[in-house]
């Protein structure tokens, strides 16, 4: 949302992109972010809401009626100063809710082709995180009618701890409510792991020194990318990383056996910031990418290569 005062938003690369992609007949899904974790939620009726609305209102009319679900957030609970995690964050997002739900009954009209959803949950699998306000933010979720469900971003540090995400929403929204899952995936798992020392194996047949941490490796690729063939060496040959290889399916049955599963994607590729100022500290969001950009080298003609995810993310589509 800060971009809106750089320019018109229908010129931002992101809207841009998701209008170009939906006008091509993809469905499509925008999360409206609003960063307060530097800064204290604006109070409903100030000076300063007043200014987010209107940040809105220069949104909407791009993106209403022509992408499929909009959601309401990002994460809201990471993205807001930790002593405001209370009523304060629930004001501002319904303040913001309802404004968007207005806006799409007079401008979209009934039968509006863009479904809104309240997003997104962080880390239900910890007792701290269900909080007053987490229950307040399902209860409006529940008690609004224009709302069709909630948003979840499952980042954990096993697969299983996913269950108590669905423990928690589902109970706690209407009947007919469905739930996206916008990010998943095992990056706090694969932290844990960053010091490990590389296998054998893979130390001999590359030239490393058998006491290589894994992290070193991943730095190496991010500095000379590896062949498709060294980088899948790599992981196949980290136990640890082989024994979370039906991670995509797992989650995805999971997700599709409760039966209110509206959406779920996951992440496509690596970027620049997953990359930037590699350490054994860093969180590696790389190591979920489907392609491989920055630690894969190119198969030439602008394709990235893939990552290891590639053939469970493919058939995924088809199941």
């Amino acid at each position: 949302m800060p971009a809106t005062d750089d320019g018109d938003p229908a010129d931002h690369f992101a809207i841009d992109t998701i209008t170009d992609a939906s006008e091509r007949g993809y469905d499509t899904i925008l999360s409206l972010k609003f960063p307060y974790n530097n800064a204290s939620f604006p109070e409903p009726g100030s000076a300063e809401m007043d200014a987010e609305l209107d940040r809105l209102d220069q949104v909407l009319p791009t993106v209403m009626g022509k992408v499929d679900i909009i959601t309401i957030g990002n994460e809201p609970f990471i993205e807001s100063l930790p002593a405001e995690r209370d009523h304060r964050l629930n004001e501002f997002y319904e303040t913001v809710a309802r404004h968007v739900i207005d806006h799409r009954a007079e401008q979209c009209g009934q039968n509006c082709a863009t479904t809104l959803y309240m997003g997104a949950l962080n880390r239900l699998d910890l007792e701290n995180r269900r909080t007053p306000a987490t229950e307040r933010w399902m209860r409006f979720v529940r008690e609004t009618p224009e709302i069709e469900g909630v948003d979840i971003h499952p980042h954990v540090p096993d697969g299983d701890n996913v269950q108590a995400f669905l423990d928690y929403i589902l109970p706690r929204m209407r009947a007919d409510q469905t739930f996206l899952v916008t990010e998943f995936s095992l990056v706090w798992y694969w932290k844990q792991h960053l010091q490990d020392t590389i296998s054998p194996e893979f130390a001999q047949k590359y030239g490393f020194h058998t006491d290589t941490q894994v992290w070193e490796v991943i730095g190496a690729a991010i500095e000379e990318p590896f062949s498709e063939r060294q980088w899948h060496d790599f992981l196949t040959s980290s136990a640890w990383f082989m024994e979370q290889a039906t991670f995509l399916h797992d989650q995805m049955a999971m997700y599709r056996e409760t039966g209110r599963l509206a959406v779920a994607t996951y992440g496509f590729k690596q970027d620049n910031l997953m990359v930037r100022n590699w350490s054994p500290n860093k969180d590696p969001w790389l190591l979920n990418s489907v392609f491989a950009p920055y630690t894969v080298a190119s198969r030439g003609s602008g394709m990235a290569a893939p990552g290891f995810w590639l053939e469970s993310f493919r058939s995924l589509q088809n199941g």
